[in-house]
């Protein structure tokens, strides 16, 4: 379905749900293979390795799982608000790796469940704004029902997402599918947050800006 037209509901958690698939499915895959390796390989060397690949890919699912359930899922539905500490810690496990150094500036305090989930869907935009790596500085100001976002790219060949630039014009006849639906559905949050969403070159940086509509 284009993204020109906004998806139903069930549309929606569909490509949600394949989206987080997506994101899992090689992790998994690769703990799977560490075991196979583990049944059939006698080398201790071998096994050693393979022990090593199931070690970090377990740790990869569980980041990516845990950071799937604040930024998409119903964390915390008992309440109406989210601890940007929790927040702050699985974008931490997600963003931060080889390639991509990861700063979080922002008070302790919790914020409304929308615009936290916000924030953490613009934290996997900027990972895309950088497709050979760089640092990711995430910055939150503002107060109570007020906050604004700021997650700034530095890095080489940093670049705006180009479908993500799309959707916030309005035009976009672009596909929606498991890749795309993210920034789709950072966009619907944003809508239903009562922010202003944004997306910007700044020299050599991207910088991704969300701020109250009022």
């Amino acid at each position: 379905m284009s993204a020109d037209s906004e998806l139903s509901d069930l549309e929606l958690a569909a490509l949600v749900s394949s989206r987080i698939c997506h994101d899992i499915i090689s992790p998994v895959g690769a703990i799977a293979n560490g075991i196979e390796v583990m049944d059939e390989e006698t080398d201790q060397v071998m096994r050693d390795h393979a022990m090593d690949l199931i070690r970090k890919s377990a740790t990869q699912a569980s980041a990516k799982l845990q950071f799937a359930r604040l930024a998409f899922g119903a964390a915390g539905s008992a309440g109406t608000e989210i601890d940007l500490n929790e927040a702050q810690k699985v974008a931490r496990a997600v963003a931060e790796s080889d390639k991509h150094s990861f700063e979080w500036n922002g008070p302790s305090a919790t914020l409304a469940k929308d615009k936290v989930k916000l924030l953490l869907n613009m934290v996997t935009i900027a990972l895309s704004a950088l497709p050979r790596g760089g640092s990711l500085i995430v910055s939150v100001t503002g107060e109570g029902a007020a906050p604004a976002f700021e997650v700034r790219c530095n890095g080489e060949k940093s670049r705006v997402p180009e479908t993500f630039e799309k959707m916030l014009s309005g035009s976009n006849g672009h596909v929606l599918d498991a890749h795309s639906i993210q920034p789709y559905y950072a966009v619907r949050l944003a809508k239903t947050a009562g922010m202003l969403l944004s997306v910007k070159s700044d020299g050599e940086d991207v910088v991704l800006s969300a701020s109250s509509a009022t």
